[in-house]
């Protein structure tokens, strides 16, 4: 039960964190700032639905490097700029984006350490 409440909990924060992306994309970002949101959309939908289907430690990794890397990527542009893109954390795409991102890092973290019950009992 445990597991399951923790992967539907990872899979809202990617499909929040690719929702966010999604929104920026739109925005009209310059460079390859725009593409690279876009990429991000698709690959956090892609994995809340592994999340979902596939109950294996990959995708549970795959949502804690999606979040690290995303928030890495961030942190970069909010303090040194990152691809010529220079933010200042003073949005409301930039908070949900924080947000969602660490959630997918420590729930990712989470559900590659959960053991399942069902199988163990076997």
């Amino acid at each position: 039960m445990v597991s399951w409440v923790l992967r539907i909990v990872v899979a809202a924060a990617l499909l929040g964190s690719a929702g966010v992306h999604y929104f920026l994309w739109t925005e009209d970002y310059p460079g390859i700032v725009g593409p690279l949101f876009l990429l991000d959309a698709i690959a956090g939908l892609v994995l809340a639905i592994a999340v979902l289907a596939w109950r294996h430690w990959l995708p549970a990794l795959g949502a804690a490097g999606f979040g690290a890397l995303t928030l890495g990527a961030y942190v970069l542009a909010a303090t040194v700029g990152f691809a010529g893109n220079h933010d200042q954390f003073n949005s409301q795409p930039e908070y949900w984006g924080v947000i969602t991102e660490a959630v997918c890092i420590v729930g990712g973290l989470a559900l590659m350490f959960l053991k399942d019950r069902r199988r163990a009992a076997v």
